[in-house]
C-alpha cells in the first residue's frame, strides 16, 4: 500500500475524536458492544466507526452476515495506525 494513501488515512483517523478514541481500544476481535463500554461512546456511534474503518479499509467485519455479535478486527494499515496513536 503507498505510504501517501497510510497519511492520509491516518490524517482521517487523527482528525475525529470518537475515531481515535475507538481505533486505541480495538485489540484483536471486538464487537461493537464490547467497544463502545471501552470507548464510552453509544452502541450508534461505535457501529457507524466501524463500518467506515471497513470502508477505508482500515478493519474488516469477520462475520459480516451476522445481524447481531458481529465481530471486527484491524487491517495490517490499521494496526499500524493504532500503535502510532498509542505511543
Amino acid at each position: 500500500m503507498p505510504e501517501q494513501n497510510n497519511i492520509n488515512k491516518l490524517s482521517w483517523v487523527k482528525r475525529g475524536k470518537q475515531r481515535r478514541e475507538i481505533i486505541v481500544h480495538m485489540d484483536g476481535q471486538d464487537t461493537p458492544t464490547d467497544l463502545a463500554k471501552k470507548s464510552g461512546y453509544s452502541l450508534n456511534n461505535t457501529s457507524r466507526i466501524l463500518n467506515e474503518f471497513r470502508r477505508k479499509g482500515l478493519a474488516k467485519c469477520l462475520n459480516p452476515k451476522e445481524k447481531t455479535g458481529r465481530l471486527y478486527e484491524l487491517k495490517p494499515v490499521g494496526k499500524l495506525i493504532r500503535d502510532k496513536l498509542r505511543y
